[in-house]
């Protein structure tokens, strides 16, 4: 990689990136230069021939080494975003995709004509979900539920005192009574993915298996937790449940089977695959 400008250094780690198999490796190299950086991406292009100061280099260059050792983008900026919000994230942590902001898009017009609406994060991970909406909407009481001691770990560290966090198992229909048909959404972003699946060297090393996984259809989890949101939700309450682009008609079938929930639809991701899937509950 040549010291002689960051244009160079940039092209030449886009070309490591690019070598090692990395998705995405032109935004994955602005990132990690903006980082070192500490500058917005958007003023990468500013720096043109700028020569490189020799320290800054040498941190870049051992964040690229790691990279195209396929550690996950978002453990090495320390940061995931959603929405409004990043929350931390490392190791023992399911990384939020930003495919899932699509479903937090959702909810937010969901209840963005109920005052103080009552929310609701099932395996909440990082917490990502739930802190977007608590900031999206101030007035929200939003309540956050995982089960795995160490991404409750992560969750806290983000949630802090914003969002109700609970360590509980989605798949109890029992889990919060005192919130049962109280509840205006219902979002959840669980384990889906069907045994055997082959992922990506970043989700095979590094995600939970647990958070990923869900028996051979992958919707072991699924089935459960909308019973469990079926009895949260109040008459009229909405739900959202994202799932393996596999799913786009076992995942809708799944709320359909279900009389008290209503306008089941399946929505695409921005690649216009099958991703997430809401419904309501029947309010007579």
């Amino acid at each position: 990689m040549s010291e002689k400008s960051w244009r160079a250094a940039l092209a030449g780690a886009e070309r490591e990136l690019a070598a090692a198999g990395v998705p995405s490796p032109r935004v994955d190299t602005e990132l990690l230069a903006a980082h070192v950086l500490r500058v917005p991406r958007s003023r990468l292009l500013a720096l043109g021939e700028v020569p490189p100061d020799p320290s800054v280099l040498t941190e870049f260059r051992e964040l690229i080494a790691r990279r195209t050792s396929r550690i996950p983008l978002q453990y090495l900026l320390g940061t995931a975003p959603m929405g409004p919000v990043d929350v931390a994230v490392g190791p023992g942590v399911f990384v939020p995709r930003l495919e899932t902001e699509l479903l937090l898009e959702w909810g937010l017009r969901a209840v963005a004509g109920i005052p103080a609406p009552t929310v609701v994060d099932l395996c909440t991970g990082s917490g990502a979900l739930a802190l977007a909406v608590a900031v999206s909407r101030p007035d929200a009481a939003v309540h956050a539920v995982e089960l795995d001691p160490t991404a409750l770990g992560w969750a806290g560290k983000n949630l802090g005192d914003r969002v109700h966090l609970v360590a509980g198992d989605v798949t109890d229909a029992e889990l919060l009574p005192e919130l049962h048909g109280r509840v205006d959404l219902v979002l959840a972003n669980p384990p889906y993915v069907p045994e055997d699946t082959p992922v990506p060297p970043e989700v095979a090393d590094y995600d939970p298996p647990r958070a990923v996984f869900a028996g051979p259809d992958g919707l072991a989890v699924i089935r459960p937790l909308v019973v469990l949101a079926i009895r949260l939700l109040r008459r009229g309450g909405s739900l959202a449940v994202e799932h393996d682009d596999s799913q786009a008609a076992s995942a809708p079938a799944v709320l359909a089977a279900h009389q008290e929930l209503t306008d089941v639809v399946e929505h695409p991701d921005l690649a216009g695959r099958p991703r997430f899937v809401t419904g309501s509950r029947v309010d007579p």
